[in-house]
């Protein structure tokens, strides 16, 4: 399957990725965002978001773990869930809050620390990873499914490459 990667180097161009990520979403879609602290992985999903309508507070679930969101999509509402399992201390936690029932093939799911989660955490569409680099990120979008390879295939988004140093 096609991976996708650019170079993101402001702000901007994440808000511009997640824009055009709100843009590609399709019911059921579950994301793995994978990256260091200070990555960019709330502020993507916090664009993409907004860019999908949510008018008010987008929170970091850094603390709640999870946060909830409904969202027009293709003129019907769906719920996407924004997950942080940083501060999860066993993959069970994910069990006992009742998390696995939220990935029915219907709400979004969007998973910030996927690895705090497996082996009970279910099997992503699409992987997103974000790399700090300069003043910028790197970022990678690699579909393991039909639905994550739609994904990217309804994705309009122009990378920007980044400025390599003279040899």
């Amino acid at each position: 399957m096609q991976t996708v990667t650019a170079f993101l180097p402001d702000e901007a161009a994440t808000d511009a990725l997640g824009t055009a990520l709100a843009r590609a979403l399709v019911r059921g879609l579950v994301i793995y965002l994978h990256g260091d602290l200070g990555a960019g992985k709330t502020a993507l999903t916090r664009a993409l978001l907004r860019a999908a309508g949510h008018q008010g507070t987008v929170k970091s679930p850094t603390y709640t773990l999870s946060e909830p969101y409904t969202v027009v999509l293709d003129g019907a509402p769906v719920n996407v869930i924004h997950y942080d399992l940083y501060r999860m201390s066993s993959p069970e936690e994910f069990l006992d809050a009742g998390f696995r029932e939220d990935f029915d093939g219907d709400n979004i799911c969007i998973v910030e620390w996927p690895e705090k989660g497996e082996p009970v955490l279910p099997q992503p569409d699409l992987h997103i990873t974000l790399h700090v680099a300069g003043l910028g990120r790197e970022v990678e979008l690699q579909p393991l499914s039909p639905l994550g390879l739609l994904c990217l295939d309804r994705l309009n988004f122009r990378p920007t490459l980044p400025n390599l140093p003279p040899r």
